[in-house]
């Protein structure tokens, strides 16, 4: 499991958004498992998504979780539907709404690279 986590990282440092895609049902998830969620089968194949979705919900925060997100307050939160199927968490724009068209990019946050959605000049 954890290799699995770490190409998911590396593709993420290397700004994409890497999933799983089950080839027994055609299932995707985003949530690296090694397995299918929805039917079980193990034989998944790594695709990435194109970086388009709409915000499904979005959160500005005013206190940092931890010492290293001080700076970043206050920041959001947005739960985003990409083009592919799936539902995922990243951070976003301060003035973002439910709806809006977005695009993925990522953003440096120590040693990681941490989602981030801005609104796209895109619109579908």
């Amino acid at each position: 499991m954890q290799e699995l986590i770490e190409r998911h990282r590396q593709d993420a440092a290397e700004g994409k958004l890497a999933y799983e895609s089950c080839r027994a049902c055609d299932h995707h998830q985003a949530f690296v498992r090694g397995f299918c969620s929805r039917c079980g089968s193990e034989d998944l194949e790594w695709k990435t998504a194109a970086g388009g979705g709409r915000v499904a919900a979005h959160s500005v925060l005013h206190r940092a979780p931890t010492p290293d997100y001080r700076e970043k307050v206050p920041y959001a939160i947005a739960l985003v539907d990409l083009d592919e199927g799936m539902r995922v968490m990243g951070h976003a724009g301060l003035d973002l709404k439910p709806g809006e068209r977005v695009s993925l990019s990522f953003a440096p946050h120590g040693e990681r690279s941490l989602l981030r959605f801005d609104r796209s000049s895109r619109e579908e």
